[in-house]
Parts: structure tokens; sequence; C-alpha cells
């Protein structure tokens, strides 16, 4: 009988603990952005700030998918990519892509509708805004 006792009395904590403890996440989307040089018919970035990851899906216009293709066969009409972030201050950067004396990372601010590129070159830092979205939503989800 004590057996019995002590599995409903584990099972009863285990339950309130497990409803306690619901996980949130945060989901930031940003779309409708525009670019300083290229056209897109689609261009948005899905930044999951609980598993660390940005999704970007983008479709090229037309125009500027010819243009591209003469430079570069690889490029695709649309694509989606994904990428690793981590958050710092106010801010979200994607990891670092490219050589320890020169790399790129994306940059967001949590509140801006703006997106950058962040380059360092031998431990000099530029900044320059590449696009700029016209909706931003958050979502935090609840499981």
């Amino acid at each position: 009988m004590k057996k019995n006792n002590f599995r409903v009395f584990f099972l009863t904590i285990s339950f309130l603990i497990l409803s306690f403890s619901k996980a949130y996440s945060e989901i930031i989307v940003l779309s409708k952005c525009d670019h300083k040089e290229d056209k897109f018919l689609k261009n948005e970035y899905i930044l999951n700030l609980n598993e660390l990851i940005m999704t970007r899906n983008y479709i090229y216009s037309e125009k500027t998918y010819q243009k591209l293709r003469i430079t570069d066969l690889s490029v695709k009409k649309s694509n989606i990519y994904v990428r690793n972030i981590y958050e710092e201050d106010d801010k979200i950067f994607t990891l670092k892509h490219g050589y320890p004396q020169f790399y790129t990372q994306i940059l967001f601010y949590k509140e801006k509708p703006d997106i950058f590129m962040k380059s360092v070159l031998n431990g000099i830092e530029g900044v320059s805004k590449i696009s700029t979205c016209k909706k931003i939503e958050k979502f935090d989800q609840q499981s």
C-alpha cells in the first residue's frame, strides 16, 4: 500500500512541476524587406530566439535574378537559408561568416525594422544598412 501512495504522490508532484514549467519562445518575423541594390518579390527574416535560428526566405524579381545570373550561375530565383544567431544586449547577430581576420555578420535590433551588415577586417568594424522591413511581428509562443 505504501508503494501506491508513493507513486500517487510522485505522479502528483511531477504533474504540478510540468504544468508550471511551460516553455516560452519568442519569434520575430521581419517581412516585406527592401534592399539597397536588389529587388525581391518576397524577402523575410524569421528570428527564433528560443532555438537561436534565423531563417531567411526570399524570391528575386525577374530583373534582379537575370542580373545576378550573368555573373553567378549558381544563383537561384528563390531560396531559404538558415543561420545560427545569438543575442547581445538589444542586438541579434548571426554567427560570424568568414575568417578570423575578415568576417561578416547580419545584425538586427529587436525593436527596429532595419537590418545591417557588420563587417570586420583586422579588428576594424564597419556597419552598413542593407535592408528596411515594412512589417515586424512578434510572437510569444507557449508550449
